[in-house]
């Protein structure tokens, strides 16, 4: 095979001396994840498609990594959240609660390649399974910020949203569940993109003939369906020549008539979800507006009580109010959200962490009875980018050099006394010289040479090399256990 093999777009190589950096700001974050109680498990990379297809979100299903092989749809891993409770749902069940897991690993999607963003990123993160509002989540984002502490990223912030404030404002009005769904995590387009943007969304297929169309009172969706399939024969209208089964057809053009039936409610939804997400800022400006927004729709505010209590227990984390910010139009695109929200950006407004509470997802993976939970992850690809880890001790390495081929399995024991030393004890296997070993050791970062010649093999003796200090001494065999 002739020429360069390229890397598939949007994925990248981690080299060295990068990957040292990486794994010197994993470390760090992990003991922290430890320091907190939390257990480390793995999970696989491929996934069944069907764990991702209803829970992630339409703008994250499109970007999952799905194949079909030996007549199974499968996915490659797009985040570990859904994953992990499939695991508890599968196989923890009998444990205590509340149970506190953590997960360092690759994840895929099919994102626009940008500036730290690649189609395979690591997440690096927790699970807190049953643990209840308010004190999990102030945990979580303690243990979020710690850890940012600790690789050295001092200067971020905290945005907290709350996916029931905007349930609460909802659930007051005669929506379907569905339209109700949409419209909540139709919110970040509606504050990027405005209204008319998520109107159309929800609006009515174009090839589909509702205009004029509208069901007769009474009928349930069963009802309702056979009479819309009547009434689409009758009218020879055929639709088995479209992507979609007749059957899925016709659902689609129900849900878009009983929508039409819901219109002056979306309007009154819209109206309060785009009021809802000019709300954002310090928290002592914004929880007052909201709260006047719900008194305004006649509603009681638990969700705003339960933010409250969160930041409450924030000041006992370490957490100083000037780091959070309130942001109610927050969505965060994962469908399995039921509470708080939050993201982490550093000062150049990069996200570095993001998590929210997910109540209603070990029951709907499966599992015997509901269990609060939450949890959040850091991309680590990201905060390696933004960390000042602290610099790491001088290595400990060491290059062992024979001087003759006679010489070299006792170069051989000595490394392996070395490494139950804990150093990390490189062999010379090209037969070079002392001198090229020694520029060789310097150009590499080595902190020691040790050199064996068939006098040191006899004496069982040892030419030490400090490159650090330039000073050089003669050793017994047995000296090293000193070292």
């Amino acid at each position: 095979m002739s020429g360069t093999i390229e890397i598939v777009r949007g994925m990248r190589d981690v080299l060295p001396a990068e990957q040292a950096r990486v794994e010197a700001v994993r470390a760090l974050l992990m003991a922290n994840l430890a320091a907190f109680g939390y257990m480390p498990l793995d999970l696989p990379t491929i996934e069944s498609r069907q764990l991702y297809q209803r829970k992630l979100g339409d703008d994250l299903v499109g970007k999952v990594y799905e194949f079909s092989f030996g007549g199974r749809d499968l996915a490659l891993r797009p985040e570990w959240t859904a994953s992990l409770l499939r695991a508890y749902v599968g196989g923890m069940q009998d444990q205590p609660l509340p149970l506190r897991l953590s997960y360092c690993g690759p994840v895929f999607r099919y994102e626009r390649p940008q500036r730290h963003t690649y189609r395979q990123f690591t997440q690096l993160g927790v699970e807190l399974i049953g643990g209840p509002a308010p004190r999990a989540d102030a945990e979580i984002l303690s243990l979020a910020c710690t850890g940012l502490n600790q690789v050295g990223v001092t200067e971020y912030r905290v945005v907290l949203g709350h996916i029931g404030v905007a349930r609460a404002l909802l659930g007051s009005l005669a929506l379907s569940d569905r339209t109700r769904s949409r419209l909540i995590w139709g919110m970040e387009r509606l504050r990027a993109e405005g209204i008319e943007t998520l109107r159309e969304r929800l609006g009515t297929p174009a090839h589909l003939p509702s205009a004029g169309l509208s069901l007769p009172p009474g009928l349930d969706d069963a009802q309702a369906a056979g009479w819309l399939l009547n009434v689409l024969e009758a009218m020879q209208i055929d639709l088995s020549t479209g992507t979609r089964s007749p059957e899925a057809m016709v659902q689609r053009l129900l849900r878009s008539l009983r929508r039409g039936d819901e219109g002056p409610e979306i309007e009154r939804a819209l109206d309060l979800l785009a009021r809802l997400c000019t709300i954002h800022g310090a928290p002592a400006e914004t929880l007052p507006q909201a709260a006047a927004l719900f008194a305004e729709a006649g509603l009681r505010p638990a969700a705003l009580d339960e933010v409250r209590a969160i930041l409450d227990l924030l000041p006992a984390h370490g957490i100083r109010p000037d780091q959070i910010a309130i942001d109610f139009g927050l969505g965060r695109g994962l469908h399995y959200y039921t509470g708080i929200i939050f993201e982490i950006y550093d000062r150049d407004d990069m996200q570095l962490c993001g998590g929210g509470r997910y109540d209603d997802l070990v029951v709907a993976l499966g599992g015997n009875q509901p269990v609060p939970a939450v949890g959040c992850a850091y991309g680590l690809e990201r905060v390696v980018a933004a960390a000042k880890p602290p610099p790491a001790d001088t290595p400990r390495a060491v290059l062992v050099a024979a001087v003759a081929e006679s010489d070299y399995p006792y170069a051989v024991e000595l490394a392996r006394r070395l490494r139950s030393r804990h150093f990390t004890a490189t062999v010379d296997v090209r037969g070079r010289s002392v001198g090229a070993n020694l520029r060789d050791a310097a150009r590499r970062g080595f902190g020691f040479v040790a050199i064996v010649g068939g006098e040191e093999r006899e004496q069982g003796r040892f030419v030490w090399r400090d490159l650090n200090r330039r000073d050089e001494r003669r050793l017994n065999l047995d000296e090293v256990e000193t070292l």
